[in-house]
C-alpha cells in the first residue's frame, strides 16, 4: 500500500516530520517498508509560457526562445525539445537553479545567449521521460513554483500491511488510525447525498443473499466519457500506484483507493434488464476486462443481467459492458461480498486483481452507500453535461455480518499484558478506534466497528489496547515462577537424544519442505493419488509428502553436483497421509541416507580404505540407533528400495520402518552415479527403550563352542536366531553367525553357516559335558524346526 503523505495529511491533522511519522504508523502495527520521495531534489524552477520560438542561426535542431517566467522580463533561452512551440507553459529552470546532477548558468550554445533551460520530466527527476518539454496546462500561473504547482514537495510511505488489517487498504482507514494512535483530528471528506434529478434507475435481485449481503447501484446519463481526469486526481493515483486511464474509472479507482470500497461502473446502454447477483450455472463462460475468457464454476458469484454474466463478483467487471470513450450512461455499483467467496479466486483464474484483494480480506458492509455518493459527485463534476441526469440510489440487501459485543475483562487485560491501564484510558482508546463501549458489570462490551474484521474475541482487543496505548509501554519486565525440574521417564528417549545418536554416527541433518513434486510420490512411496495442496506454492510443490526419502536424494543429488563423495544424511520431519484431520495421520519419522565410502578418507591400510557403505553396514548403525529395544529386520519390498536388498524394521513386533539400497531404476532417472543406502523409521516406535536394569557380571570364564550347520538356501538367519532363542537355554549368552559358505562339496540349494555360541554361568565354571549339552539342544532345535544338520 502507497501512501502519500500530503493527502494523507488532508486528512488527518498531523504536525510530525516524515520519521516521526514513518515510526509512529510502524509501531501501530502498519509497517512502513520504504520512504521514498515524489521528485528529486531541485529548485529555481518556475512556470513559464513560451511567447515566440526563432530558428537558431547556427544548428538545425536547436531553437531560439523568449520566454516569460514572471520575472519581468522576457527572457531568451536556446532548446532543443522537439515539442517547444509559442504558447505553451512549461517548466523553466532559472539561472542559478539547482537541478538533479546540474546547475544552471547563463551560458552561448551555438554562438546565441541562453539564460536558463526548459525542462523535460527527466531533467526534473520525476520519470524517464525526456522526449520533449514537460506541457503544462494552459492555465498554469506563470512564475510559480513548479515543486508547488505539481504537488512535488510530498513523500511517498510504503507499507507492508497484515493481511488480517483490510481497513487499512485505503487512505481514510490509514488516516483513522493515525488519528487514533496520535491523537490527532480527523477531516474525512464530507459526503452529501446527490439529488435525483432523473428517474432512471435499474432493478435489482439477490440469489446468493449470503454471499452479497448489499448491492447498491445508481444511473447517471448524459455525460461526456471523453473529458479529462483532473491533475490532482492523476497526481494521487499515480502515487498510490494507479495508472490514469479514462475519467470514470479513474473515479472508481480514486474511490477505492480513498474509501477502500471497490466499485465498478457499467455502461449502460449494453445492460439488458435487472441486475441479478447469483452463482454461475453449469456451462456458464465470459469474458473479463483484460480480454481473458474464462469457464466459469459453480462456486463463482456473478453479476448478470437477463442475457448472462456482466461481471465475475468482487473481481473484475466483463468485457461486453465496459465503459469506453462513446460512453453517455452509467451504472455505478458498489457492493458487500462475503469474503469467503472471493478468496481464492484470482489464483483459480490466474488474474490479478485489486478489488479481490481488497474484497478477499474484507470490505466495509455499510460503506457502499457513501462511495455511489461520492463517486456521483465527481462524475458530475468530472464528466457532467448541461443535460446530466442522477438518477436515484438503488439497492438490495442480503444476510449482512453481525457484530457480537465482545466482553473484555480489565483484569484480563493487566494479566496479558503485564500492566495495568486504567479503565478510563480504556474506554477513551476504544472510542477512538470507532468502537461503541459500555459498561455491564465492572467489565467493558465492546462492539467494533463494522469496517474491523479482525476484531471477534476478547484478546484481539486486548491487542489493540496495547497497540493504540504504545508498545513501548508495556515494561519488559523478566517473567517470575517457580521452574521446577521435570522427571524424565528413563524408558523414553527424547528427540534431541535421537538426533545426537545421529550425529555421533557421523549424519548430518537437513530440513526440507513438505510440499514435494507429484512424482516423488509415486517413485518413492507408490502412491499415485497423493493429498495435492489448494495453492501450491510453486508448481514443483504441489502434493504433500508421505515419506522423507525425496528430499534426502534431492539433498544428495546437491551435494554430489558440488563435488562431494561421501554424504551421510538425516532428517526428522512429519509426514501427511491422506487424512490429515489427525494427528495421527501426520506421524514423525526419521529418515537417513548413506552415499560414498563407509569411513572418510584415511591412511590406514586395511578394510576401512576404499570400503563402500552398503545393507549391512547402515543395518548396524541402525541397530546402534535402537540399542535398547525389541528389534528385528525381516525381508520385506518397498517401491523406493532394491527388491532383494530391502527390511523391514519391527520394534516390539510392529512394523516401525524400512532400510535399503535405492531401487535400479531411480539412480538413472535422478541422475545418480550410484545407488545410496536409505532408512526411515516412526520416531515415536524409537523413542521408548529399555529402562537400565541391574545384572550380575560375571568373574567365571566363558565357554566358547563353535559349530557350522548346513541348511536350505531359502531359510532365513533371522528365523533361524529366533528358535535358538526362544529356546531359552540355560547358560547360553550369546548365539551369533560369523561366517557364510557356499559351493564346495555342499548340495545345490545348500548354505553352510558357522555360528558362535558362548556360555557363563556367574556362580561356577561350566565343565564340558555342559557345554556340550548346550550344543546338543540347540542342534535339536534347529534340526527339528528347519532340518539343519552338522556340516562334516
Amino acid at each position: 500500500m502507497k501512501v502519500s503523505v500530503n493527502w494523507l495529511k488532508a486528512l488527518v491533522d498531523i504536525h510530525m516530520d516524515i520519521d516521526q511519522l514513518a515510526h509512529s504508523l510502524t509501531m501501530a502495527g502498519l509497517e512502513v517498508e520504504e520512504i521514498s520521495p515524489v521528485a528529486a531534489a531541485f529548485d529555481g524552477v518556475v512556470i513559464a509560457e513560451v511567447k515566440a520560438t526563432a530558428a537558431h542561426p547556427n544548428a538545425d535542431k536547436l531553437r531560439v526562445c523568449e520566454v516569460d517566467a514572471g520575472t519581468g522580463t522576457l527572457l531568451q533561452i536556446v532548446c532543443g525539445a522537439p515539442n517547444v512551440q509559442a504558447g505553451m507553459r512549461v517548466p523553466c529552470a532559472l539561472v542559478g537553479a539547482r537541478l538533479p546532477g546540474i546547475e544552471i548558468n547563463a551560458a552561448k550554445l551555438r554562438g546565441v545567449e541562453s539564460n536558463g533551460m526548459l525542462c523535460s520530466s527527466r531533467e526534473l527527476g520525476l520519470s524517464d521521460e525526456h522526449a520533449g518539454l514537460l506541457a503544462l496546462a494552459s492555465d498554469a500561473p506563470i512564475g510559480q513554483n513548479i515543486r508547488a504547482y505539481l504537488d512535488l514537495d510530498d513523500t511517498i510511505l510504503t507499507l507492508k500491511l497484515t493481511p488480517n488489517r483490510g481497513d487499512c487498504l485505503s487512505m481514510i482507514g490509514i488516516a483513522r488510525d493515525l488519528a487514533a494512535v496520535t491523537g490527532a483530528t480527523l477531516r474525512l471528506p464530507r459526503v452529501t447525498a446527490n439529488p435525483s434529478t432523473g428517474a432512471a434507475s435499474k432493478a435489482i435481485s439477490l440469489t446468493a443473499t449470503v454471499a452479497c449481503g448489499r448491492y447498491t447501484g445508481r444511473v447517471l446519463t448524459s455525460l461526456n466519457a471523453r473529458a479529462s481526469t483532473p491533475e490532482w486526481m492523476k497526481r494521487r493515483l499515480l502515487r498510490a500506484g494507479f495508472r490514469a486511464i479514462a475519467p470514470l474509472i479513474d473515479i472508481t479507482n480514486y474511490i477505492n483507493l480513498e474509501r477502500g470500497q471497490p466499485m465498478h461502473a457499467f455502461d449502460l446502454d449494453k445492460l439488458n434488464g435487472s441486475i441479478n447477483v447469483r452463482f454461475a450455472n453449469a456451462g456458464e463462460s465470459m469474458n473479463l476486462l483484460n480480454s481473458q475468457h474464462v469457464d466459469l464454476q459453480p462456486d463463482m458469484l456473478l453479476i448478470t443481467d437477463a442475457q448472462g454474466p456482466v461481471a465475475m463478483a468482487g473481481v473484475m467487471g466483463g468485457l461486453e459492458s465496459m465503459v469506453t470513450d462513446d460512453t453517455t450512461s452509467i451504472f455505478f455499483e458498489a457492493a458487500y461480498f462475503d469474503p469467503d467467496v472471493i478468496q481464492g479466486k484470482t489464483r483459480t483464474l490466474g488474474v490479478t486483481s485489486d478489488a479481490a484483494y481488497r474484497f478477499e480480506r474484507g470490505v466495509d458492509a455499510n460503506g457502499g452507500e457513501a462511495a455511489i455518493e461520492a463517486a456521483t459527485h465527481l462524475a458530475v463534476a468530472i464528466c457532467g453535461t448541461p443535460t446530466t441526469q442522477i438518477g436515484p440510489l438503488c439497492q438490495a440487501l442480503g444476510q449482512l455480518p453481525t457484530r457480537a459485543p465482545i466482553t473484555v475483562r480489565p483484569d484480563r487485560v493487566t494479566r496479558l499484558l503485564g500492566m495495568q491501564i486504567p479503565l478510563e484510558t480504556m474506554r477513551e482508546i476504544l472510542a477512538r478506534l470507532n468502537c461503541n463501549v459500555t459498561m455491564v458489570g465492572g467489565n467493558l462490551s465492546v462492539t467494533p466497528p463494522s469496517y474491523r474484521f479482525d476484531l471477534r474475541i476478547e484478546e484481539d482487543i486486548v491487542e489493540e489496547l496495547a497497540r493504540i496505548n504504545g508498545y513501548e509501554k508495556v515494561p519488559a519486565n523478566p517473567p517470575t515462577a517457580t521452574l521446577p525440574m521435570q522427571a524424565v521417564p528413563e524408558g523414553a528417549r527424547s528427540r534431541a537424544t535421537i538426533r545426537h545418536i545421529l550425529v555421533d554416527l557421523g549424519y548430518q541433518e537437513i530440513i526440507s519442505y513438505s510440499f514435494v513434486p507429484a512424482d516423488w510420490e509415486c517413485d518413492f512411496a507408490g502412491n499415485a493419488t497423493p493429498l495435492r495442496v489448494a495453492n501450491p506454492i510453486a508448481s514443483q510443490m504441489s502434493v504433500m509428502r508421505t515419506n522423507l526419502i525425496g528430499g534426502l536424494i534431492a539433498c544428495l543429488k546437491h551435494n554430489l553436483n558440488h563435488g562431494e563423495s561421501r554424504v551421510k544424511l538425516f532428517e526428522m520431519g512429519r509426514c501427511f497421509l491422506q487424512d490429515i484431520a489427525t494427528l495421527d495421520a501426520q506421524p514423525e519419522r526419521v529418515a537417513g541416507l548413506v552415499y560414498g565410502q563407509r569411513f572418510p578418507e584415511q591412511w590406514g591400510a586395511g578394510g576401512q580404505k576404499g570400503e563402500a557403505a552398503d545393507f549391512y553396514s547402515v543395518k548396524g548403525e541402525i541397530e546402534a540407533l535402537l540399542q535398547g529395544l525389541d528389534c528385528r529386520f525381516e525381508k520385506t519390498s518397498h517401491p523406493a528400495l532394491h527388491p532383494g536388498r530391502a527390511a523391514a524394521i519391527l520394534i516390539a513386533g510392529q512394523p516401525a520402518g524400512i532400510v535399503g539400497e535405492l531401487h535400479p531404476q531411480w539412480p538413472q532417472k535422478y541422475l545418480l552415479p550410484a545407488a545410496p543406502i536409505l532408512f526411515e523409521i516412526d520416531v515415536q516406535a524409537l523413542r521408548g527403550t529399555t529402562a537400565p536394569g541391574y545384572r550380575p557380571i560375571s568373574r567365571l570364564p566363558v565357554v566358547r563352542r563353535d559349530i557350522a550347520v548346513v541348511v536350505d538356501e531359502s531359510i532365513e538367519m533371522q528365523a533361524l536366531l529366533d528358535a535358538v532363542t526362544s529356546a531359552k537355554l540355560a547358560n547360553v549368552i550369546d548365539f551369533a553367525p560369523f561366517d557364510i559358505f557356499r559351493g564346495g562339496n555342499l548340495e545345490a540349494g545348500k548354505k553352510s553357516i558357522a555360528f558362535r555360541i558362548l556360555m557363563q554361568d556367574t556362580e561356577r565354571t561350566l565343565v564340558d559335558s555342559e557345554a556340550d549339552k548346550n550344543v546338543s539342544e540347540i542342534l535339536e532345535v534347529l534340526g527339528n524346526k528347519f532340518g539343519v544338520t552338522l556340516r562334516k
